[in-house]
């Protein structure tokens, strides 16, 4: 796995650069009304605070056009990819700091059982400050950290995403990867929370460890 960035050509299939806000704001109170642990990951998905804020109405009414939106954040420390989930709708991600996104692709999903080949990750970086938009045939889990510092993020989705997972009979083979609201996730045999939550262990192969690309 070689470290790509955002601004490469490569990054089309998976997303596109957010331009034309101001985040200066969002990102200020990201870092300093926000907890930032560097021993594991915390994600919150709506946050008063962070929607409090004038960029608020200006993503919902431009980017999602009209949509209702949830801004959150994941902050922390993590270098592993663990799990890859993916949505119905784009993600974006709005960063403090310098992070990698480990990626795939859902066409990479092998449907017979629902599993997904480690080696088809790609590592991006994002740098300070940036804003992506991830498409929603485009797995993610967590940033990783470029260093000891960790990270803090600002995840905007639709209104109730990833909040409780509905009660479903379910109808067919991808209905064993939702795990909450509009969330399907696969997870490696390694991601010992994911797969205690009660996780489809999917990913096969190694665990990629973003540290492989930056140090």
């Amino acid at each position: 796995m070689k470290l790509e960035s955002v601004k490469d050509a490569s990054f089309r299939e998976y997303g596109q650069i957010v331009e034309g806000y101001d985040f200066t704001e969002l990102l200020q109170t990201l870092k300093q009304k926000t907890p930032r642990p560097l021993d594991r990951v915390i994600y919150v998905p709506s946050d008063p605070q962070l929607e409090g804020l004038s960029v608020y109405g200006a993503l919902q009414n431009n980017y999602y056009g009209g949509m209702p939106i949830q801004i959150g954040y994941c902050n922390g420390h993590s270098t592993k990819l663990n799990a890859l989930e993916y949505h119905r709708d784009s993600e974006i991600n709005i960063t403090y700091d310098d992070v990698i996104l480990l990626l795939a692709k859902q066409s990479d999903i092998n449907t017979a059982d629902w599993s997904i080949d480690a080696a088809r990750t790609r590592a991006f970086f994002l740098s300070a400050g940036m804003a992506v938009e991830l498409y929603a045939s485009t797995l993610h889990y967590a940033p990783s950290s470029v260093d000891e510092t960790g990270f803090q993020v600002v995840i905007v989705l639709p209104k109730g995403t990833n909040t409780a997972k509905p009660a479903i009979t379910a109808k067919n083979g991808e209905d064993r990867l939702l795990t909450a609201a509009n969330k399907w996730l696969i997870a490696h045999a390694e991601a010992k929370a994911e797969v205690a939550g009660g996780a489809h262990i999917g990913i096969r192969g190694g665990n990629p460890d973003a540290r492989s690309v930056w140090k």
